[in-house]
């Protein structure tokens, strides 16, 4: 007989699902303006993104689980990412028409790329490697720099730079347990101070993947 949908899923397929939850109710905040609840919860959404493959790694998964964290990753890190930088910054450019659709095509660029990436996840999959920069990476980056109001033009170049990495050739190295569990400290630190102590939280988040994206393609090189 047909097993039951729910009997596939395993533990790590039930934190995936907490991440598709999680950007989904960042979308509702977004939608009742509330931005700092929305930012709380697309951070909440990529830990629990980073979990799932903790928990897949030690306890196994089940056959959806890549499918079914692409498809939650779709939820956060490319629609409520999408709509937290649109709604940051949608006042600057409402007035500029040209602006506006400017502002827009780099968000379409974005959230297809990140399609792209991840529907094809599964089948670049490599054991030790991300060919292209992780789509959690990239989230984070622009979430960041959306929560530090860096200027229009930035955050413009920031969208399009991190597309084309999202769908590059570029290796990037896996991440550890320790490098994991210093993400998810940082996450908590943001999620606890946020603009407190100068932005310290924030700033130590982005710091470190831009380290990541920047230092992570040249260390595979020379360890080649």
């Amino acid at each position: 007989m047909q097993k039951s949908m729910i009997k596939l899923l395993s533990i790590a397929d039930m934190i995936s699902l907490l991440n598709a939850i999680f950007g989904f109710l960042a979308i509702i905040m977004l939608f009742l303006d509330e931005m700092r609840f929305a930012f709380a919860f697309i951070l909440l959404a990529l830990m629990a993104d980073g979990l799932d493959g903790t928990v897949a790694r030690k306890l196994g998964h089940s056959k959806l689980g890549d499918y079914l964290e692409s498809m939650a990753d779709m939820t956060t890190t490319g629609i409520s990412v999408s709509i937290f930088i649109y709604a940051t910054y949608q006042n600057i450019v409402s007035s500029y028409i040209y602006h506006h659709i400017v502002f827009i095509a780099v968000l379409i660029l974005y959230l297809s790329t990140n399609i792209i990436r991840l529907a094809s996840f599964t089948t670049m999959k490599e054991k030790n490697i991300f060919i292209g920069l992780p789509a959690p990476a990239s989230a984070i980056i622009l979430l960041m720099l959306t929560f530090l109001n860096v200027g229009f033009v930035y955050i413009l170049a920031g969208l399009v730079i991190i597309s084309f990495l999202l769908i590059s050739n570029i290796h990037f190295p896996k991440p550890g347990f320790k490098i994991d569990a210093m993400a998810a400290v940082l996450i908590i630190l943001t999620l606890i101070l946020g603009e407190n102590y100068h932005n310290i939280a924030p700033l130590l988040l982005l710091t470190s993947l831009v380290l990541y994206a920047v230092i992570g393609p040249i260390y595979l090189l020379k360890h080649k």
